[in-house]
């Protein structure tokens, strides 16, 4: 049993019991205080289940049930930005349920397509939430679709209050934010292992029993339902597929450099430190001779 779970302890890292009692050290700047909220009518549409969808005053609310899930689109591609929303989840029992905000091109290049996702992975009563971040780069060229997932834990409880999640994507670098906290940089080292296809942004709720709990372990249970996902404060400033090319997307950081401050870092690494919970690059059951990156 030892070497399994040494092997186990290499790309799984068990949240500490302090970390839980305070948040990360502060980012020292704040990337959505430069986004301005947008109007959920003037930037998206519904894309399916609009028997699912409510909006009262700012709150769109996207709920799945044994009939239907239901998800909403962007008007616009757009091929940089910063990309964000708040979020509520649904407490209790949520295992094999889906709440996502994601960038995606899939249904202009379906099985070859790029993806950029914030997902949380429903939960039974007595788990944590799981917030999966995850790059999708133009499949892998013989129809499959190449994951690059980093899974963390959060420092407070996602269905108590609305939170900020979000990602900035530049010519260059991937950065995923909660609470305009970095938790993740994902880097161009390649066109290969980069996105760089115009993507749409996407928000959605839907039933994915077969992965999406402890590998599919927990279903979801309709006896629960409705399952529910409340989204508000969207935020996106990008350049559009079609924009000017001397667009530029927000900057991530208050310098004019393209990377991470120092205090982001030391923010991100604490973040990592205590609630990453998998790596793709650290999994020995991975075949990383895809993910060259790694």
């Amino acid at each position: 049993m030892a070497p399994i779970f040494s092997l186990f302890l290499a790309f799984v890292v068990v949240p500490s019991s302090n970390a839980f009692a305070q948040g990360p050290p502060s980012p020292g700047y704040s990337p959505s205080s430069g986004v301005s909220t947008v109007n959920f009518d003037q930037a998206f549409r519904i894309l399916w289940g609009p028997q699912h969808q409510r909006r009262d005053q700012d709150t769109l609310t996207i709920w799945l049930d044994k009939t239907s899930g239901s998800g909403f689109k962007s008007v616009q591609p757009y091929r940089s930005g910063y990309f964000g929303v708040a979020i509520k989840l649904q407490p209790g029992y949520t295992a094999g349920v889906i709440t996502s905000f994601y960038l995606s091109n899939n249904e202009e290049h379906p099985g070859n397509h790029d993806e950029i996702d914030i997902e949380f992975l429903g939960t039974t009563p007595d788990q944590l939430y799981t917030l999966q971040t995850n790059v999708y780069i133009r499949g892998s060229g013989d129809g499959n679709i190449i994951g690059r997932e980093m899974k963390f834990h959060l420092w407070f409880d996602p269905t108590q209050d609305y939170h900020n999640y979000a990602a900035l994507w530049t010519p260059t670098q991937i950065i995923f934010l909660v609470d305009d906290v970095p938790i993740r940089r994902y880097t161009w080292k390649s066109d290969a292992t980069f996105p760089t296809r115009p993507m749409w942004v996407y928000g959605s709720i839907w039933d994915a029993s077969s992965w999406a709990t402890d590998n599919g372990r927990y279903k979801a249970d309709y006896s629960y339902q409705p399952f529910v996902g409340k989204y508000k404060n969207f935020k996106i400033s990008g350049c559009t597929a079609d924009g000017p090319v001397s667009c530029r997307p927000p900057s991530v950081s208050p310098s004019a450099s393209a990377g991470l401050s120092q205090q982001q870092l030391s923010a991100m690494n604490w973040v990592r430190r205590n609630y990453l919970v998998y790596d793709y690059c650290q999994d020995p059951k991975r075949d990383h001779g895809q993910t060259p990156e790694c």
